[in-house]
């Protein structure tokens, strides 16, 4: 089979403008043509699980155009434009094709357009037509519509968080494509929007959103089933489709995908309240992580994760751990350009005083007076190990400074902390201390889960903040819960 490959992915805070600006078109990294498939396949990405399988197969792959930016606020409008036109063009060049498997978000937005991907849908259905079919695979935090449904052949959320499955998702994509264009599958597929923003929630363990995939899980044993996705939303997306969702795909049978969609998301509707979570403040985290038997303790500032669009050099959680002058501790890592430069101009060994961090607004939190002794100066090209395996970062020049009895990473470019990488990069063995330090909400599990005594989550003011309600919704359709505790969902008793 010819199988055309790529995609726009970008998850869109839109609360994130105030602080950071738009989404700029030099903020995408693009793989397009044969540097695509060199540098993204084998990776743990969807991409990489798209071109794995095709491989696989001996499938002919035809790379086009995939553009990725780091979670941010709004895309401008001449950088969407631009993007998108890529993947057309790279698109329309490659045809005739069999199938297109792509990878996006699901939580994209642009100055004018709310969802990036039913506009991206349409506009290569124009281009290969109606019997060409048409695969995306999703990040779980996808904001999905009905739009999308409509387009779209086929949407696979990953079902994991940390997201560890898109690339076992990229090759499930292509096993369905092939039956598609086979003639062994008519797929049906439904969205059943949820009237609720779900704060971000692990499926580790016995947590709600692992019990929900259990849920979906029975219900794809049915006969006929294909597919039963639970979508978290992404809920720092103020738009009127922001939330939950369920994707339920069926073989030639649209009233069933309605019905399983209905009542999967009933079980999400009547357990709600098991996803409000009770968080530590980076003061009380501490204190617990002082009077903890379990090292090392990891303390995750949920609400200053880049991974969510936020500027990574909140200060809130820091200048708690310094405060309480903890000792063996360290923290991974805080987004500070000026701060890497002073580092490298006076070279290890040297002590600076700078001022650390808070350089992008108030809200998470003032700029820390620090005197640091330098460590370690790395280029910040970092490899990821535990989720998107593979995957290269450009994080920039970067530094470790010690501050105190804290080792401090400081990076020129953000991104969130998912493993230990960053901090072996820097000379860290993140065993030997007893407090470790990071930004993330979730992600950082797929790294330091096996690695952690105890995990403690601490929240503050900040673009990510698990208080979810917090937040003005403007556009959001309304009633919405948590944000309204009069909403409904009308299927829930429909589906009893």
């Amino acid at each position: 089979m010819r199988i055309a490959v790529g995609g726009v992915s970008h998850e869109t805070n839109t609360y994130a403008v105030a602080s950071t600006g738009l989404t700029e078109v030099d903020e995408f990294e693009v793989y397009a043509g044969a540097r695509l498939v060199e540098l993204l396949a084998g990776t743990g990405s969807g991409i990489g699980g798209i071109l794995d399988e095709c491989a696989r197969r001996g499938d002919e792959i035809l790379p086009t155009s995939f553009a990725i930016a780091h979670p941010s606020g709004t895309i401008a409008a001449g950088a969407y434009a631009e993007v998108k036109a890529r993947l057309l063009e790279s698109l329309a060049a490659a045809l005739p094709v069999d199938a297109v498997a792509l990878e996006l978000h699901g939580a994209g937005v642009a100055e004018g357009i709310d969802d990036i991907e039913s506009d991206l849908g349409v506009a290569i259905r124009q281009i290969v037509g109606d019997a060409v079919p048409i695969s995306a695979v999703l990040d779980l935090h996808g904001n999905v519509t009905p739009a999308m449904g409509e387009v779209f052949d086929l949407l696979l959320g990953c079902h994991l968080y940390p997201h560890t499955d898109l690339d076992a998702r990229g090759v499930e994509s292509v096993e369905l494509l092939h039956r598609i264009v086979e003639g062994d599958l008519r797929p049906t597929m439904h969205v059943t929007q949820l009237p609720m923003l779900l704060p971000p929630a692990t499926t580790d363990g016995e947590n709600p959103a692992a019990l929900v995939n259990a849920v979906c899980a029975e219900i794809e044993k049915q006969e006929g089933v294909i597919d039963c996705t639970f979508m978290h939303g992404f809920p720092f997306t103020d738009i009127p489709d922001a939330g939950a969702s369920m994707i339920t795909i069926t073989d030639g049978k649209p009233a069933l995908a309605e019905e399983i969609g209905a009542t999967a998301a009933a079980w999400v509707w009547d357990h709600r309240e098991r996803f409000r979570t009770e968080v530590d403040t980076p003061e009380s985290a501490v204190r617990l992580a002082l009077t903890s038997d379990h090292r090392p303790v990891v303390i995750n500032e949920c609400s200053d994760n880049p991974g969510a669009g936020t500027p990574g050099d909140g200060t809130h959680l820091l200048r708690a751990m310094i405060d309480a002058d903890l000792q063996k501790a360290c923290f991974g890592f805080i987004t500070d350009a000026e701060v890497v430069a002073k580092a490298i101009e006076a070279g290890v060994g040297e002590v600076i005083e700078a001022q650390l961090g808070g350089k992008h607004d108030d809200l998470h939190g003032a700029p820390i007076s620090i005197s640091g002794t330098v460590r370690c100066i790395s280029d910040g090209l970092l490899t990821l190990r535990a989720m998107l395996a593979g995957v290269v970062l450009p994080l920039g020049p970067s530094c470790r400074l010690t501050v105190g009895g804290i080792d401090v990473i400081v990076t020129s470019k953000p991104f969130q902390t998912i493993d230990p990488e960053i901090f072996l990069m820097h000379g860290i063995d993140v065993t030997r201390y007893d407090v470790i330090g990071l930004k993330s909400s979730q992600h950082f599990r797929a790294g330091f889960r096996d690695i952690a005594g105890v995990i403690i989550t601490a929240d503050s003011p900040g673009l990510s903040t698990n208080r979810v309600e917090v937040f003005e919704h403007q556009r959001l359709a309304r009633p919405s819960w948590p944000v309204d505790g009069a909403a409904t969902f009308a299927s829930a008793a429909a589906a009893d």
